[in-house]
């Protein structure tokens, strides 16, 4: 399967270029500080022996610029698996640019070469432009269902002894 231009799978040398960029999506959801993964981690969870996640790299010039870091889930209505997006971000200098858009495509493609039946993700409720770009590609709110976290206190609480 053949990716869109200008995008690439992360290999274990993109790490840096990842947190990065992780960094700098975290700045742009107003949480800079929050990010507390770290280059080691991203190795382990990415590329290590059991990897949870996948990355898509977007590149301009050799440089990455841009990511996509998802994983794979599953549905008990369809029976199939799915691809849930955790991590979209172009850096503010290239957005308009298509690789945005093309790195959804590389999911999408991933998502149709491999049978799966879905590609979801979560947007913030203030991000106007995401959510327009989300929609004019065709994506829809899920209006009826509501994403809940439980962390930190509260799962260890429930996790503990």
């Amino acid at each position: 399967m053949e990716l869109p231009e200008g995008v690439r799978a992360a290999t274990p040398e993109d790490v840096p270029d990842i947190l990065r960029l992780i960094r700098e999506l975290a700045i742009y959801e107003r949480e800079p500080d929050a990010v507390a993964t770290t280059e080691d981690e991203l190795q382990t969870w990415l590329f290590g022996p059991d990897a949870v996640a996948s990355v898509l790299v977007a590149e301009l010039g050799g440089r990455a610029v841009g990511i996509a870091l998802w994983f794979r889930t599953y549905s008990t209505w369809t029976g199939v698996p799915g691809i849930h997006l955790e991590d979209l971000f172009v850096e503010p200098e290239h957005r308009g640019s298509g690789l945005g858009k093309a790195l959804l495509a590389g999911l999408a493609r991933i998502a149709v070469s491999r049978g799966y039946a879905r590609l979801e993700w979560a947007v913030l409720d203030w991000n106007e432009p995401s959510i327009a770009f989300y929609e004019a590609l065709g994506a829809r709110p899920m209006k009826e269902w509501s994403t809940y976290r439980l962390a930190g206190a509260d799962l260890e609480a429930l996790g503990g002894p």
